[in-house]
């Protein structure tokens, strides 16, 4: 019998893992429509994607593959993302930190960052990486992130434990042999109230964050800052 302690405890269940799959390719068709109704672009738009995955994937990424202009996208992650110029050869990858950017101020038109803000650590780590999104902006910063009060986290796929103090949260996943996630340096989910106390520690004014709906409860925000 495996112990509740072994990692692959949850992914067992194959068909819990296509389903989560199939909602976020759901979520990220939202967040496109909710992209181009509310970022002005064209040909002449620079956009810098922070937090792009190393994968060809149909459901990551989906604002690079959306994008009509791919020579006009330069990709920065923490791991060498290479792999997308297989398939979108006009892109520029470049391997950075989002929470330090070499990245002049106000240089793209847009700066795009999907479900990377809760990977960064802890709070102060989240802040900065909302300051350097917004520092390089010329115009639009657009970030994604899941609500941690949502009933049921991606991540872990275990319901409701992450609506629980983080610390227990954290515990909690360790139990189940999910010590990447157990860290906080891996895993720092956001409620709506954390994003605004960044935002006003920030001194950031011009903004909206939109509400995703799952099933009628909200399960990702969606910030947009508007130089």
């Amino acid at each position: 019998m495996k112990s509740i302690k072994e990692k692959s405890y949850w992914r067992n269940f194959y068909f819990l893992d296509k389903y989560f799959v199939s909602q976020v390719k759901n979520n990220r068709k939202k967040f496109l429509k909710i992209f181009r109704k509310t970022v002005f672009y064209n040909k002449e738009s620079t956009l810098l994607d922070v937090g792009t995955t190393p994968s060809l994937d149909e459901h990551e990424n989906y604002l690079i593959r959306k994008f009509p202009y791919k020579k006009s996208i330069t990709c920065l992650s923490n791991f060498d993302c290479k792999i997308l110029t297989t398939k979108f050869p006009q892109l520029k990858c470049v391997v950075g930190d989002g929470c330090a950017m070499s990245i002049k101020n106000n240089l793209f038109d847009i700066v795009h960052s999907n479900a990377t803000i809760e990977h960064v650590g802890s709070y102060k780590n989240q802040v900065n990486f909302i300051r350097e999104c917004v520092r390089v902006s010329k115009k639009y910063t657009f970030i994604t992130t899941p609500n941690r009060f949502f009933p049921m986290d991606f991540h872990s796929k275990i319901p409701l434990i992450n609506l629980l103090p983080k610390n227990i949260f954290r515990k909690i996943l360790k139990l189940f042999g999910d010590n990447f996630f157990s860290k906080e340096e891996n895993l720092n989910l956001l409620s709506k109230n954390e994003i605004k106390m960044m935002l006003n520690e920030l001194q950031i004014k011009n903004f909206k964050i939109i509400e995703n709906r799952f099933l009628g409860l909200v399960s990702n925000f969606l910030l947009v800052v508007i130089k």
